[in-house]
């Protein structure tokens, strides 16, 4: 049984633990952004002050694995940091008996990972692994979730993906993609840009930060539009994904697996 120790782990997941200052000073060069230890160590707080309504998605995967996770079955968090969506999970699944599947590529999110991840699940309820998930071989599962992880895979591997996490879902099983997206019209996107950024110095990013952490994001987080992730979705076999959140530029879909 999946043993979470704190029904509270949810909030405590996404709980800010040090202030993100990644940004905060002028570099000569500003280098490619990487999920190292600098960016593990305030992750929690990036993600609040980064995205709107990200513990609103958090914590909403609790509901929707109450749906879809069945007793006895697996759960694949893709992408995982540092655990929030499984903790998410678990917390409304301790009463069912379930295996969660946590992959990063990251060493210096998974190892903080395992800490968070022992302080609230049994040792037998995870397995934690450092690896590609493009390169993962899938097991049969109820669930998968990627959390803002797609934007980040070479978008010519994204379709291939999306394809054998449909292949290892059961019948009636789930996929939450959430991602940032951008907007095929120019003005809109200048719209929704512009809010963004009044949310960014709502949340007590300088133009310093906003402006360093853009230049390192913008080789390395290719967003798509949300026509071109329904449209992949719909071509790896999920026959009506649903748009359930989105603030600005932010979206959250479910997939399911039709019986």
């Amino acid at each position: 049984m999946a043993g979470i120790s704190d029904p509270n782990a949810t909030s405590s997941a996404v709980a800010t633990t040090r202030r993100d200052q990644v940004f905060a000073q002028a570099q000569t060069q500003v280098v490619d952004f990487a999920f190292n230890a600098a960016v593990a160590d305030v992750f929690p707080d990036m993600l609040r002050r980064s995205i709107p309504g990200y513990e609103t998605i958090i914590s909403q995967l609790g509901v929707l694995a109450r749906q879809y996770v069945p007793d006895g079955s697996r759960v694949y968090d893709l992408g995982c940091s540092l655990g929030a969506a499984t903790l998410a999970m678990a917390s409304q699944l301790r009463q069912r008996e379930v295996r969660y599947v946590c992959v990063d590529n990251s060493a210096a999110m998974t190892e903080r990972c395992a800490l968070r991840l022992g302080r609230h699940l049994a040792a037998d309820d995870f397995e934690l692994i450092c690896a590609d998930i493009t390169a993962l071989k899938f097991q049969p599962a109820s669930m998968a979730v990627l959390n803002f992880t797609l934007q980040f895979i070479a978008p010519e591997q994204r379709a291939a993906l999306l394809q054998r996490i449909y292949q290892a879902l059961q019948p009636g099983g789930a996929l939450v993609l959430s991602e940032k997206i951008r907007f095929a019209d120019a003005a809109q996107q200048q719209q929704i840009d512009e809010l963004y950024l009044e949310f960014k110095r709502a949340n007590g990013y300088s133009e310093l930060e906003i402006s360093q952490k853009r230049t390192a994001l913008e080789k390395v987080m290719l967003p798509d539009t949300l026509e071109t992730h329904l449209t992949r979705l719909k071509a790896a076999g999920f026959a009506q994904p649903v748009l359930w959140f989105q603030s600005f530029s932010f979206v959250s879909v479910l997939a399911v697996k039709i019986l």
